[in-house]
Protein backbone atom coordinates (compact mmCIF):
# COMPACT_ATOMS: atom_id res chain seq x y z
CA UNK A 1 0.00 0.00 0.00
CA UNK A 2 1.38 3.42 -0.99
CA UNK A 3 1.13 5.43 2.24
CA UNK A 4 1.09 8.74 0.37
CA UNK A 5 -1.82 7.91 -1.91
CA UNK A 6 -3.55 5.10 -0.03
CA UNK A 7 -3.45 3.05 -3.23
CA UNK A 8 -2.44 -0.59 -3.51
CA UNK A 9 0.66 -1.30 -5.57
CA UNK A 10 2.33 -4.36 -7.10
CA UNK A 11 1.31 -7.67 -5.53
CA UNK A 12 -1.34 -6.00 -3.35
CA UNK A 13 -3.12 -4.53 -6.38
CA UNK A 14 -3.11 -7.95 -8.10
CA UNK A 15 -4.64 -9.54 -5.01
CA UNK A 16 -7.46 -6.99 -4.87
CA UNK A 17 -8.24 -7.30 -8.60
CA UNK A 18 -8.04 -11.10 -8.79
CA UNK A 19 -9.32 -12.11 -5.39
CA UNK A 20 -10.32 -15.76 -5.68
CA UNK A 21 -8.57 -17.01 -2.58
CA UNK A 22 -9.26 -20.76 -2.74
CA UNK A 23 -10.30 -23.58 -5.03
CA UNK A 24 -11.57 -26.92 -3.75
CA UNK A 25 -11.61 -30.50 -4.99
CA UNK A 26 -13.93 -33.07 -3.41
CA UNK A 27 -12.54 -36.55 -2.80
CA UNK A 28 -14.16 -39.99 -2.95
CA UNK A 29 -14.48 -39.89 0.85
CA UNK A 30 -17.53 -37.73 1.52
CA UNK A 31 -16.73 -34.51 3.34
CA UNK A 32 -12.97 -34.71 2.81
CA UNK A 33 -11.89 -31.71 0.73
CA UNK A 34 -8.60 -30.70 -0.91
CA UNK A 35 -8.12 -26.93 -0.84
CA UNK A 36 -5.73 -25.13 -3.17
CA UNK A 37 -5.23 -21.51 -2.13
CA UNK A 38 -4.60 -18.81 -4.71
CA UNK A 39 -0.93 -17.85 -4.40
CA UNK A 40 0.31 -14.44 -5.55
CA UNK A 41 4.00 -14.38 -6.40
CA UNK A 42 6.47 -11.77 -7.57
CA UNK A 43 10.19 -11.09 -7.21
CA UNK A 44 9.82 -10.48 -3.46
CA UNK A 45 8.22 -13.83 -2.71
CA UNK A 46 4.57 -14.82 -2.32
CA UNK A 47 1.36 -14.09 -0.44
CA UNK A 48 -1.72 -16.22 0.14
CA UNK A 49 -4.59 -16.76 2.58
CA UNK A 50 -4.35 -20.20 4.20
CA UNK A 51 -7.44 -19.52 6.28
CA UNK A 52 -10.45 -17.28 5.72
CA UNK A 53 -13.54 -18.15 7.74
CA UNK A 54 -16.00 -16.48 5.35
CA UNK A 55 -14.47 -18.12 2.29
CA UNK A 56 -14.59 -21.56 3.89
CA UNK A 57 -18.18 -21.04 5.03
CA UNK A 58 -19.13 -20.21 1.44
CA UNK A 59 -17.61 -23.57 0.50
CA UNK A 60 -19.70 -25.36 3.13
CA UNK A 61 -16.96 -25.66 5.76
CA UNK A 62 -18.44 -24.04 8.86
CA UNK A 63 -16.40 -25.54 11.71
CA UNK A 64 -15.29 -23.17 14.46
CA UNK A 65 -11.54 -23.75 14.71
CA UNK A 66 -10.36 -23.15 18.27
CA UNK A 67 -6.82 -24.54 18.51
CA UNK A 68 -3.68 -24.55 16.34
CA UNK A 69 -1.13 -27.37 16.64
CA UNK A 70 2.32 -27.52 15.08
CA UNK A 71 4.87 -30.31 14.86
CA UNK A 72 8.38 -30.69 13.45
CA UNK A 73 9.63 -34.09 12.31
CA UNK A 74 12.67 -35.58 10.63
CA UNK A 75 12.45 -37.57 7.40
CA UNK A 76 10.98 -41.05 7.81
CA UNK A 77 8.71 -40.28 10.78
CA UNK A 78 5.18 -41.67 10.70
CA UNK A 79 2.64 -40.04 13.00
CA UNK A 80 -0.85 -41.49 13.32
CA UNK A 81 -3.44 -42.59 12.75
CA UNK A 82 -4.95 -40.26 15.37
CA UNK A 83 -8.39 -38.93 16.28
CA UNK A 84 -10.50 -37.86 19.24
CA UNK A 85 -13.77 -39.62 20.03
CA UNK A 86 -17.08 -37.77 20.50
CA UNK A 87 -18.01 -35.51 22.16
CA UNK A 88 -14.48 -34.15 21.69
CA UNK A 89 -14.13 -35.08 18.01
CA UNK A 90 -12.13 -32.69 15.87
CA UNK A 91 -12.37 -31.45 12.33
CA UNK A 92 -8.97 -30.34 11.04
CA UNK A 93 -7.40 -28.09 8.43
CA UNK A 94 -3.88 -29.37 7.78
CA UNK A 95 -0.94 -28.04 5.78
CA UNK A 96 2.86 -28.05 5.64
CA UNK A 97 4.84 -24.83 6.04
CA UNK A 98 8.31 -26.38 5.71
CA UNK A 99 9.27 -29.63 4.02
CA UNK A 100 6.78 -32.25 2.80
CA UNK A 101 4.60 -35.12 3.96
CA UNK A 102 2.44 -37.84 2.56
CA UNK A 103 -0.78 -37.18 4.43
CA UNK A 104 -3.30 -39.97 5.04
CA UNK A 105 -6.82 -40.15 6.45
CA UNK A 106 -9.02 -43.18 7.14
CA UNK A 107 -12.82 -43.03 7.24
CA UNK A 108 -13.97 -44.36 10.64
CA UNK A 109 -17.64 -43.31 10.39
CA UNK A 110 -19.49 -46.56 11.07
CA UNK A 111 -22.42 -45.80 8.75
CA UNK A 112 -20.27 -44.47 5.91
CA UNK A 113 -20.19 -46.45 2.63
CA UNK A 114 -16.42 -45.83 2.59
CA UNK A 115 -15.79 -47.01 6.17
CA UNK A 116 -12.22 -48.28 6.50
CA UNK A 117 -11.06 -46.73 3.21
CA UNK A 118 -8.19 -44.27 3.10
CA UNK A 119 -7.07 -41.27 1.08
CA UNK A 120 -3.50 -40.04 0.69
CA UNK A 121 -2.07 -36.80 -0.72
CA UNK A 122 1.28 -35.01 -0.69
CA UNK A 123 1.26 -31.75 1.24
CA UNK A 124 4.33 -29.55 1.02
CA UNK A 125 5.64 -26.07 1.56
CA UNK A 126 6.04 -25.91 -2.19
CA UNK A 127 2.53 -26.91 -3.29
CA UNK A 128 0.81 -25.12 -0.35
CA UNK A 129 -2.10 -27.56 -0.55
CA UNK A 130 -4.48 -27.69 2.42
CA UNK A 131 -6.62 -30.67 3.41
CA UNK A 132 -9.93 -30.28 5.25
CA UNK A 133 -10.63 -33.35 7.40
CA UNK A 134 -14.09 -33.51 8.99
CA UNK A 135 -14.73 -35.29 12.27
CA UNK A 136 -14.95 -39.05 11.79
CA UNK A 137 -11.55 -39.62 10.20
CA UNK A 138 -8.30 -40.96 11.64
CA UNK A 139 -5.33 -38.90 10.45
CA UNK A 140 -1.62 -39.44 10.04
CA UNK A 141 1.35 -38.58 7.88
CA UNK A 142 4.83 -39.68 6.77
CA UNK A 143 7.53 -37.03 6.53
CA UNK A 144 9.35 -36.88 3.19
CA UNK A 145 12.02 -34.34 4.22
CA UNK A 146 14.02 -33.48 7.31
CA UNK A 147 12.79 -30.65 9.53
CA UNK A 148 9.27 -30.81 8.15
CA UNK A 149 6.90 -28.44 9.94
CA UNK A 150 3.25 -29.51 9.97
CA UNK A 151 0.45 -27.18 11.02
CA UNK A 152 -3.17 -28.00 11.76
CA UNK A 153 -6.20 -26.14 12.97
CA UNK A 154 -8.64 -28.07 15.16
CA UNK A 155 -12.34 -27.53 15.80
CA UNK A 156 -12.14 -28.84 19.37
CA UNK A 157 -9.61 -28.62 22.16
CA UNK A 158 -7.23 -31.45 22.92
CA UNK A 159 -8.74 -33.97 25.32
CA UNK A 160 -6.42 -36.73 26.45
CA UNK A 161 -9.21 -39.01 27.69
CA UNK A 162 -10.86 -39.07 24.26
CA UNK A 163 -7.76 -39.52 22.07
CA UNK A 164 -7.40 -42.79 20.19
CA UNK A 165 -5.57 -44.27 17.21
CA UNK A 166 -5.76 -46.89 14.49
CA UNK A 167 -2.56 -48.87 13.89
CA UNK A 168 -0.57 -47.13 11.17
CA UNK A 169 0.07 -50.33 9.21
CA UNK A 170 -3.20 -52.19 9.87
CA UNK A 171 -3.37 -54.77 7.03
CA UNK A 172 -7.15 -54.41 6.81
CA UNK A 173 -6.74 -50.75 5.89
CA UNK A 174 -3.82 -51.50 3.60
CA UNK A 175 -2.09 -48.15 3.43
CA UNK A 176 0.97 -48.25 1.19
CA UNK A 177 3.29 -46.03 3.22
CA UNK A 178 6.25 -46.96 1.02
CA UNK A 179 8.50 -47.26 4.07
CA UNK A 180 9.68 -50.42 5.84
CA UNK A 181 11.06 -49.08 9.12
CA UNK A 182 9.52 -45.72 10.06
CA UNK A 183 10.36 -43.72 13.15
CA UNK A 184 7.38 -44.22 15.50
CA UNK A 185 6.26 -43.22 18.96
CA UNK A 186 5.34 -45.94 21.44
CA UNK A 187 1.72 -44.86 21.15
CA UNK A 188 1.74 -45.28 17.39
CA UNK A 189 3.28 -48.75 17.63
CA UNK A 190 0.28 -49.79 19.72
CA UNK A 191 -2.70 -48.44 17.81
CA UNK A 192 -5.89 -50.45 17.43
CA UNK A 193 -6.70 -52.76 14.56
CA UNK A 194 -9.72 -51.52 12.65
CA UNK A 195 -11.45 -54.88 13.14
CA UNK A 196 -11.22 -54.38 16.94
CA UNK A 197 -12.33 -50.77 16.84
CA UNK A 198 -15.91 -49.84 17.82
CA UNK A 199 -16.59 -46.53 16.16
CA UNK A 200 -18.43 -43.85 18.11
CA UNK A 201 -18.91 -41.68 15.02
Amino acid sequence: MDMATGMATGMEAEIIMNHKPMATVDTLLKGLVVIQPKVFEDSRGYFYEPYNKKTLEAMGISDDFVQDNQSMSQKGVVRGLHFQNPPFAQAKLVRVIQGAVWDVVVDIRKDSPTYGEYYGIELSAQNKTILYIPAGFAHGFKTLEDNTVFLYKCSNYYNKASEDSILWNDPDVGINWNISDPILSDKDRNGKFLKDFKSQF
